[in-house]
C-alpha cells in the first residue's frame, strides 16, 4: 500500500555450486532474521565475484500512474540490464507469470518459482530485504504509519493509520481507493 515495488535479479555462473542454496526458499516463507542472514551471505559472495545480483525499486508514483504490472516489468528490465547479460546466452528464470525482455532467448517462467528454484528465491530475498530496509528508513520520516513494523503492506495497523492520518506522500493512492471511500 506504500512505497516502491522491488524487483531482484540474481546471476550465477554455470559452474556455481548450487548446494550453497539448499536452504533457500521463498522469501515470504523465511523469517526476517533468516532473510537478513541470506542477504548478508549473498552480499559477501558478490564482493568475492562468485555471483552477482541487482535490485531495482520502482516508485509508488510509477505504480500509481502506470500500474503495478508495468512497474514490475520496468523493474525486470532495469535489473537485467544492470547485470549486462548476453541475451543470446543467459538463461533467465522468472517467478510466476513474469517475462524478461524478448531479446532474452532462453527464459523460463516458473509458477511459485521463488519456492521451487533457489536462484529465484535468492532474487526474492534480495528484493524483499532491500525494500524492507528502505521502508524502515522511511518510517523515520513518517512515524505515524509504523512502516518499520509492516513495511507498507496492508496490515490492519497500517489501514487504521491511513484512516486516522490520511495517505502520506509515499502511499500508492491507486491501492487505497476502497479504503479511502469507507
Amino acid at each position: 500500500m506504500a512505497g516502491p515495488v522491488a524487483v531482484g535479479a540474481f546471476c550465477i555462473p554455470v559452474n556455481f555450486d548450487r548446494k550453497f542454496f539448499i536452504k533457500v526458499m521463498d522469501s515470504k516463507q523465511l523469517t526476517s532474521g533468516a532473510r537478513e542472514e541470506w542477504f548478508l551471505k549473498i552480499k559477501e559472495l558478490q564482493k568475492t565475484g562468485s555471483l552477482r545480483y541487482k535490485v531495482a525499486l520502482v516508485s509508488h508514483v510509477f505504480i500509481d500512474t502506470r500500474g503495478i504490472a508495468k512497474a514490475v516489468r520496468a523493474g525486470i528490465k532495469r535489473v537485467i540490464s544492470r547485470l549486462n547479460l548476453d541475451p543470446k546466452k543467459a538463461l533467465v528464470l522468472l517467478d510466476g507469470s513474469l517475462k524478461a525482455p524478448q531479446e532474452f532467448v532462453f527464459q523460463e517462467t516458473i509458477i511459485k518459482g521463488d519456492a521451487k528454484e533457489a536462484v529465484i528465491g535468492c532474487a526474492s530475498i534480495m528484493a524483499k530485504v532491500t525494500r524492507d530496509r528502505y521502508m524502515t528508513r522511511l518510517a523515520k520520516s513518517y512515524p505515524q504509519y509504523t512502516f518499520n513494523i509492516h513495511k507498507g503492506y496492508g496490515t490492519s495497523v497500517h489501514r487504521k493509520a491511513i484512516k486516522k492520518f490520511g495517505p502520506s506522500k509515499i502511499h500508492r493512492l491507486s491501492f487505497l481507493t476502497k479504503l479511502l471511500k469507507k
